[in-house]
């Protein structure tokens, strides 16, 4: 059984347009710039500014991003 990573909004739905096979993937989306796929994999501090940007998207919309089965 796989699963997949999608957001989930404040009243606990499911918004269809941002999901993915990794948490990675949906915060690719999630961020309005930007970011090397393949810097986020090999570098710390990079990731670490990715992150952060998320991390702002997520707490300004009151979005999370759960594992769906």
């Amino acid at each position: 059984m796989s699963a997949v990573w999608a957001v989930r909004d404040s009243n606990g739905e499911f918004i269809e347009s941002f999901t993915g096979a990794s948490r990675l993937e949906v915060g690719c989306k999630l961020v309005p710039s930007r970011y090397d796929a393949f810097r986020l994999h090999v570098s710390a501090s990079y990731r670490e500014l990715f992150d952060r940007a998320l991390g702002q998207v997520l707490e300004r919309q009151r979005w999370e991003i759960v594992r769906v089965k």
